[in-house]
């Protein structure tokens, strides 16, 4: 990156009022590390202590989805490769009286369909009907290979009060990069 560069990249960053973002590999060190980042710029903002719950409470479903959820061919064979898909992205920022909270992930082409098929399901239910799948998926749901039970993204729906945008860009014959905002007022 040119020297300027960094200086422009600053500068979107403020435009875009980015209170925290990383790229890299996501560890269970960098999850204490970052709520605990979080806990600092929210008390200086001043947030109510009912904002400050659902911050938390999303960013924390957010960053175990990385954690958990980031899918890498191990095949792939050159150590660099390797650590670029095991990295991830996010990054929160402030708009008006709302956050936001974005990820950005790589996974397998046929892990997205499954996910862009959850998803839909997932925004087109209304509040009690969320609390009603949640349920269903807690009772009836089985352990994944990841040892989850698939409750991450109905709970970030159900604690954010929104519908989730994502998207899927085709990175690879194989491997897509999944974007995710989700607002919290």
């Amino acid at each position: 990156m040119e020297l300027g560069n960094i200086y422009n990249l600053y500068k979107t960053m403020e435009k875009e009022n980015i209170l925290l973002s990383f790229k890299g590999v996501v560890t269970s060190d960098l999850l204490t590390s970052v709520l605990q980042i979080m806990e600092t710029k929210m008390d200086y903002l001043e947030e109510s202590p009912k904002t400050k719950k659902k911050v938390f409470n999303v960013l924390v479903e957010c960053l175990q989805n990385l954690y958990h959820h980031i899918d890498v061919n191990d095949d792939i064979g050159v150590q660099r490769e390797i650590i670029e898909a095991k990295s991830a992205l996010f990054l929160i920022a402030k708009e008006d009286t709302y956050f936001h909270i974005r990820t950005g992930n790589y996974v397998e082409k046929q892990n997205a369909l499954d996910l862009a098929e959850k998803l839909e399901k997932i925004n087109g239910m209304d509040k009690d009907e969320l609390k009603a799948y949640y349920q269903e998926v807690l009772n009836n749901g089985s352990m994944s290979e990841k040892g989850t039970a698939g409750l991450g993204m109905i709970d970030i729906a159900r604690k954010s009060g929104n519908k989730l945008e994502y998207r899927f860009l085709d990175v690879s014959p194989t491997t897509s990069f999944f974007c995710l905002n989700v607002k919290i007022d």
